[in-house]
C-alpha cells in the first residue's frame, strides 16, 4: 500500500522491451534503493512494480503486459522523469491517502490555468472512471495523491476533472512540468470502487 506522496523523482534510464509483450525498465532514485530488497515495492508515477533487483543507485522491476496496456509505462523512453514512493511501513503516517498502486486508467492533460499561487490543471478522463470521481474527493495523478477541485463535462460529452496544485507539489513533483497532451497514471478512491460495485449489484468478480 502507498499513500500517494512522493518521496523522490527518478529517471528511467532503462527500458528494455521482451517478447511476449513485457518489459523490463531500470529507474534511478538513490532514496527510494537504500533500504531496497529483492521483491519489495516501488510505485513508479502511480504504477507498483516489483524490485527484481538494485543497486546504490537504481533499481530494475519487469512489467507484465497487463500493466503496459492500463499504464503510461509502455510508452516512456530514457531519460523520462518518474514520481517515486515506497511501500508504507507499518509504522507510517498515511500523508496523503489509501493507495493500491493499481492502475485504472490514462487521462490527458488539456488545460492549465495558472494563478498567484497555485495552478490548476484538468485532465479528461473516461466515463467509467469518472463514476467513481467526486468534487472534494481523492484522486491519485501519476502517483501523487490529490484533492479533486472540479469535475464535468464538455459540451462533446467528455469527462474531466479538475485538481488545484501548490509550489510544492509542482516544484517535487513530476506534475510541474506536464504539457498539454501529456497521458497520466490514474488511480480513483478505492471507496468509490466498492460503492459503484454495490449500487450495480452484480456479483463479485
Amino acid at each position: 500500500m502507498f499513500t500517494g506522496i512522493v518521496e523522490e523523482v527518478g529517471s528511467i534510464s532503462a527500458l528494455e522491451s521482451l517478447p511476449g509483450n513485457a518489459a523490463r525498465i531500470r529507474v534511478v532514485g538513490p532514496l527510494v534503493v537504500s533500504d531496497a530488497v529483492v521483491g519489495c515495492s516501488i510505485a513508479v508515477s502511480g504504477a507498483c512494480l516489483t524490485v527484481t533487483e538494485f543497486d546504490d543507485a537504481s533499481f530494475v522491476a519487469d512489467v507484465m503486459a497487463e500493466t503496459l496496456n492500463h499504464t503510461t509505462l509502455g510508452e516512456r523512453v530514457d531519460g523520462d522523469q518518474v514520481n517515486l514512493e515506497r511501500a508504507l511501513p507499518a509504522n507510517g503516517r498515511l500523508g496523503g491517502h489509501v493507495v493500491s498502486g493499481h492502475v485504472d486508467c490514462v487521462a490527458e492533460l488539456v488545460e492549465r490555468t495558472v494563478a498567484q499561487h497555485w495552478e490548476v490543471l484538468r485532465f479528461s478522463i473516461a466515463h467509467e472512471q469518472a463514476r467513481q470521481i467526486a468534487l472534494k474527493g481523492s484522486i491519485t495523478v501519476d502517483g501523487v495523491s490529490l484533492t479533486i477541485s472540479g469535475v464535468g463535462k464538455t459540451s462533446a460529452g467528455i469527462d474531466w476533472f479538475e485538481v488545484s496544485l501548490i509550489p510544492t507539489t509542482l516544484a517535487q513533483t513530476t506534475l510541474g512540468n506536464l504539457a498539454i497532451g501529456h497521458r497520466v497514471n490514474i488511480e480513483t478512491d478505492v471507496l468509490a470502487k466498492y460503492v459503484q460495485r454495490l449500487l450495480e449489484g452484480g456479483p463479485a468478480r
